[in-house]
């Protein structure tokens, strides 16, 4: 904040207060002023707030968090507050404006040139790095256990309640985000979320899927075949791999994201099915499924070691089938280390 000259913050997004003091309440304002911190939240968590917040002074607020924090921050004498506009709704700043004596209301709040938290939480710590190893060993793990499931006729649903069943009994405190099981026709949808669909007796079943271990999301995709896949479909799962393949070995230190989007888009191009290709090549993990950084054509942030991101190519083709492979990849000093190491060579079931 001093380097940035910003005389105060206030945060309100959920994983930047937990990152920043360890709280995992659902309610939550954190504000931050020279010298001084303070987090709100309400009488649900007196006693968690207690013990998990330990590194600032903990406030419950009688009514909102959010207004307590900003009554806090003009006790301070503050003129000037800085906020993530990503996270912020307009309904909230005008309720926070509104919590301000007249005078300071259209000057009192102004929006981060550029995100301040979230930059920081691209490169991980090694206790975060070892948190979500865990998550991604589980999440292979559950691979294994739910392959003897994919059979043709069973539902999509079916599978994904495998899955997540599992992935609780395992110790996982839940799913990263829906589960996406989408056989035949179906996977070439890129979000096909599970269905009461029934997978085909000969296509490829696309499973995209993630668990929640000590706050840390992990997230992989294997795409398999029930039966016998025809020449020009192992062709396709063929370059998918290899354009995974290429990206994950193009990892490394000072190597932009953009740098890695191509990668896997050019083996793609080369083999005439880079149109197939609708989506960027990956994105960050942490405390939430999705963030900085994005791994996509023309990106310019450049990779250093901490970061952890997805390498997730694939191809859709519409009404016939589609393919996607997905690691999570870890920059360390001298390249990328794969977290998932799942199998990828096409498995025929």
């Amino acid at each position: 904040m001093a380097a940035r000259h910003l005389g105060a913050l206030l945060i309100t997004h959920l994983p930047d207060v937990r990152y920043l003091t360890g709280f995992t309440g659902s309610n939550a304002a954190l504000a931050l002023a020279p010298g001084q911190s303070a987090l709100f939240t309400d009488g649900r968590y007196a006693t968690q707030v207690k013990e998990q917040a330990r590194s600032v002074k903990a406030h419950i607020a009688k009514k909102s968090a959010q207004v307590e924090a900003i009554h806090w921050l003009d006790s301070q004498s503050v003129v000037k507050t800085s906020f993530d506009a990503a996270h912020t709704s307009v309904a909230d700043l005008e309720m926070w404006r509104s919590a301000l004596p007249a005078k300071l209301r259209k000057s009192f709040f102004t929006p981060l040139a550029e995100p301040l938290i979230a930059n920081l939480r691209m490169v991980k710590e090694p206790a975060e790095l070892d948190a979500i190893m865990d998550a991604a060993l589980l999440g292979c793990r559950l691979f294994d256990l739910v392959l003897p499931k994919i059979r043709a006729g069973v539902a999509e649903t079916n599978i994904a309640a495998e899955l997540e069943y599992a992935a609780r009994k395992h110790g996982a405190e839940g799913m990263s985000f829906e589960t996406i099981v989408a056989g035949g026709e179906r996977s070439a949808l890129p979000h096909g979320v599970a269905s009461r669909a029934l997978l085909p007796r000969s296509g490829f079943v696309v499973l995209d899927y993630g668990v929640i271990l000590g706050g840390y999301c992990s997230d992989m995709t294997r795409t398999v075949f029930i039966g016998r896949p025809t020449p020009r479909e192992r062709q396709a799962y063929d370059a998918v791999l290899q354009a995974q393949q290429a990206a994950v070995a193009a990892v490394r230190p000072g190597v932009s994201c953009g740098e890695v989007d191509e990668a896997a888009r050019s083996v793609l191009r080369k083999a005439g099915l880079d149109g197939f290709f609708t989506h960027s090549t990956g994105h960050g993990v942490g405390l939430e499924i999705h963030e900085a950084p994005r791994v996509a054509a023309g990106q310019a942030t450049k990779l250093v070691p901490g970061m952890i991101i997805t390498i997730e190519p694939g191809i859709y083709m519409e009404g016939k089938f589609g393919i996607r492979i997905e690691d999570m990849v870890a920059v360390t000093k001298t390249g990328g280390q794969v977290l998932t190491p799942a199998p990828k060579t096409l498995i025929e079931l």
